[in-house]
């Protein structure tokens, strides 16, 4: 479970889903404000900014500390590639094709085309892939295909017929579609599935696949592609061997490398259980890596690399590809930890049905981290937390890890400002409370995410899992149940009492005020007039803001204000909208008890999905003053190994990169190990 790029309240989730923790207050960002010692800010273009991060801690590891590091950065980085070919199947012959041409063209790169085209490389760069990272629409190009069709014979590159066509045209048009009413398989351009395959055909074969021991079911489809050959449905699986096994191979290589550098027996024994998962492809042995791993808590050095979040995937069976290399960050961590030791309260003391609650919350350990690297799904756009495995039945007998990865967090709070804040805000006291407590607030509902939420509730004996009873709308009812989770809990004085906070109810305001503000106007920034909102975490934000407004209109609880010819949502009774997060969260964890599909269904289509166009315009309208990019992600420092003479190893050395495309053309030269499929 991924807490992703846009650090906006969300709180716990169920157990099982993946749990993407975006980043809020970027849609209120403006002006990048670099702190003088080191300089944040990489760039901007079109929609996006990059970032820099530091590693703090790093020197203090010991030599084989930070070579574990090494080796575990380099197997993320190994299969970089593979989430390329995952998110669509021309996406690696797209992207060779336009790097070739971008570092051998000699003609006129000053003309509006050719700038156009950087723009668009730059952009298919930051996506993995030519579909956008987070609306999942396809990007279109500002240049001609005849432009690019010139380009491409002025540098004698070759580009197969298919890919040229579909980078114009409006085939595959979408990388996820999960939208109502359509065949959300067929509809999707992601490469998990061949291109004739069914929602009903996925169903089917999953009806009747292994699914592991009873009660202890594997993540069936996690680790494969589903095609069909002469007429039958087969998984080919990724592994060793098999399908990415030139990338597989290389991961295995410095696992193993890593292994032999391990800080104790626990956590060798955890890479070994890895590395026979990536050489195996058994699902049944990616359950005991995860087993081993949630209970190797000794040492600095953590990990996360493998097939994980499904959000990619419509029908939810197959993981992206993702690598986060972890350091802990002891003081934090110590702070946090009080979390972990009053779970219990605070699942005894939520709102649920009291059949579904957890009479015992299992081994729930949080911490915060900085980041050494990242690679495939959590880069370039990164989360700012994780609580893994997504194993439900792991997570009750097992417990789980929950971090919240600090430094990535710090980037972003020092490369911001406060300018669409005060353009969104009603009151200059609603901009006080976000300016003094908003980050604490954002820190806190991550933590009450990670931590309480998806340790939080249960599912029904017999009801089987959300991917199966929810489908297409398991992610997004994820996401909210663990919005709501904190939301109920950041208005709660039980984290003065624990020492969290020093005003529990200033903290809880800007919680409250940022999310609704968020929910309902701000995050529309991000899409296209007259467009749907459909990534799940926008559309679990907007049915949660927009559900609680309309509970609370009799009551005036959320104001719609118009002041000075401009709307804004005002809340004038905090304590009363915690009821109402109360009664939902309540509601969406019967619906993720029980299975209830129509219920899951009427919440979101009927609160997620549409927009109010008036107020969408407004939005747009209101923020076109503003020239900061409302996505932002990250390139990975580098890290470089020193040498003595007799080529032993004496240190490993962080250097940062200038430019993201130098950091792109390092990884395309170091990092290209799956050949292109046409």
């Amino acid at each position: 479970m991924k807490l992703k790029q846009t650090l906006c309240v969300i709180a716990a989730a169920s157990l099982l889903a993946s749990c993407n923790i975006d980043k809020k207050k970027e849609a209120e960002t403006t002006e990048a404000k670099p702190k003088k010692e080191f300089n944040y800010v990489v760039e901007q273009f079109a929609d996006i900014k990059v970032l820099r991060y530091q590693i703090p801690g790093f020197n203090e590891l010991s030599l084989k500390e930070k070579q574990l590091v090494y080796y575990l950065t380099q197997a993320g980085l190994s299969g970089r590639d593979i989430m390329w070919d995952q998110n669509y199947r021309h996406n690696l012959e797209i992207r060779r094709a336009l790097e070739n041409i971008n570092s051998t063209f000699s003609g006129n790169k000053e003309s509006n085309d050719f700038k156009a085209f950087k723009i668009y490389l730059k952009r298919v760069w930051f996506s993995n892939g030519i579909h956008h990272h987070y609306s999942n629409d396809k990007i279109k190009p500002e240049f001609s295909k005849e432009y690019l069709e010139q380009l491409l014979m002025e540098t004698n590159t070759v580009l197969s017929t298919e890919a040229l066509e579909v980078i114009f045209n409006d085939k595959d048009n979408k990388k996820v579609n999960k939208k109502a009413g359509v065949d959300n398989v067929l509809a999707s351009a992601i490469n998990f599935y061949s291109p004739d395959i069914t929602s009903k055909d996925v169903e089917d074969f999953y009806k009747k696949a292994y699914k592991g021991p009873e009660g202890r079911p594997i993540e069936a489809g996690l680790n494969s592609t589903l095609v069909r050959e002469n007429g039958k449905l087969v998984e080919k699986i990724w592994k060793s061997g098999g399908l990415y096994g030139e990338a597989i191979d290389k991961i295995i290589y410095w696992l193993e490398k890593a292994k032999g550098v391990a800080e104790n027996d626990k956590q060798a024994k955890t890479l070994e259980l890895l590395i026979k998962y990536y050489q195996t492809g058994n699902l049944d042995t990616w359950d005991e890596y995860a087993i081993s791993w949630v209970g190797s808590t000794e040492g600095n050095i953590d990990w996360i690399n493998g097939f994980i979040e499904v959000y990619n995937d419509p029908k939810g069976y197959r993981g992206s590809y993702e690598s986060i290399i972890q350091i802990k960050d002891f003081d934090m961590s110590k702070k946090m930890k009080v979390l972990s030791d009053n779970a219990q309260w605070f699942e005894d003391n939520s709102p649920l049905d009291p059949t579904h609650k957890k009479e015992n919350v299992v081994g729930v350990s949080y911490k915060t981290v900085n980041i050494a690297g990242e690679a495939g799904d959590a880069s370039p756009s990164t989360p700012i937390g994780v609580n893994l495995p997504n194993n439900n039945w792991i997570r009750q007998e097992h417990g789980s890890k929950s971090v919240s990865l600090g430094n990535v967090i710090g980037s972003y709070n020092n490369a911001g400002g406060t300018g669409r804040l005060k353009e969104f805000a009603y009151s200059q006291e609603e901009i006080d409370l976000e300016i003094k407590y908003g980050k604490l607030a954002d820190k806190l509902h991550t933590a009450l995410h990670e931590v309480i939420g998806h340790a939080s509730g249960k599912i029904n004996d017999g009801i089987g899992q959300p991917k199966e009873t929810l489908k297409n709308y398991a992610s997004t009812m994820e996401e909210g149940r663990a919005d709501l989770v904190g939301l109920y809990y950041l208005m709660d004085p039980k984290l003065q009492e624990l020492g969290l906070v020093d005003n529990w109810e200033n903290v809880g305001k800007a919680a409250y005020d940022g999310y609704i503000r968020n929910g309902l106007m701000t995050q529309l920034i991000r899409i296209n007039l007259g467009d749907d909102i459909e990534e799940d975490h926008m559309v679990n934000r907007q049915w949660v803001s927009a559900w609680s407004f309309e509970q609370g209109e009799k009551e005036n609880i959320i104001e719609k204000v118009t002041k000075e010819g401009k709307t804004f949502f005002k809340i004038n009774d905090y304590a009363k909208l915690r009821e109402i997060f109360g009664r939902l969260l309540k509601e969406t964890q019967r619906i993720k008890s029980e299975g209830d599909f129509e219920a899951a269904k009427a919440l979101v289509e009927g609160y997620g999905v549409k927009v109010n166009q008036a107020i969408h315009k407004e939005v747009l309208d209101r923020n076109a003053q503003f020239t900061a990019a409302p996505y932002s992600g990250f390139v990975n420092p580098v890290l470089v190994p020193e040498k003595d003479d007799a080529g032993n190893t004496t240190n490993i050395k962080i250097t940062q990169p200038e430019t993201f495309e130098g950091q792109m053309y390092f990884y395309a030269k170091n990092y290209s190990f799956l050949p292109v499929k046409k």
